[in-house]
């Protein structure tokens, strides 16, 4: 089970902390990742994670401006959010695993 949280309201420039906690699965044997959907928007992929943090990949219309980080230890995968956009507004998800067999119910982000 994947629970995302963190998600709310903010204006331009603004950041957010989004979580995703996981359960009844070894989290750490997995990649993650975060994926988002606008209204009327193809879903598309945010940023991964290997298993122990070693290797990040963003998409570019992210790059600079958001971080993807895990702790194993508390099964709890985040993502952080600076400097949003309008265009960052949509339905943010966790996943697991590559590709992603498992999703969250997502977390609201509105800028």
């Amino acid at each position: 089970q994947l629970v995302e949280s963190g998600g709310g309201l903010v204006q331009p420039g603004g950041s957010l902390r989004l979580s995703c906690a996981a359960s009844g699965f070894t989290f750490s044997s997995y990649y993650m990742s975060w994926v988002r959907q606008a209204p009327g928007m193809e879903r598309e992929w945010v940023a991964g994670m290997d298993t122990d943090g070693t290797y990040t990949s963003y998409a570019d219309f992210v790059k600079g401006r958001f971080t993807i980080s895990r702790d194993n230890a508390r099964n709890t995968l985040y993502l952080q959010l600076d400097s949003l956009k309008t265009e960052d507004t949509a339905m943010y998800y966790c996943a697991k695993g590559t590709p992603p067999d498992n999703w969250g119910q997502g977390t609201q982000v509105t800028v």
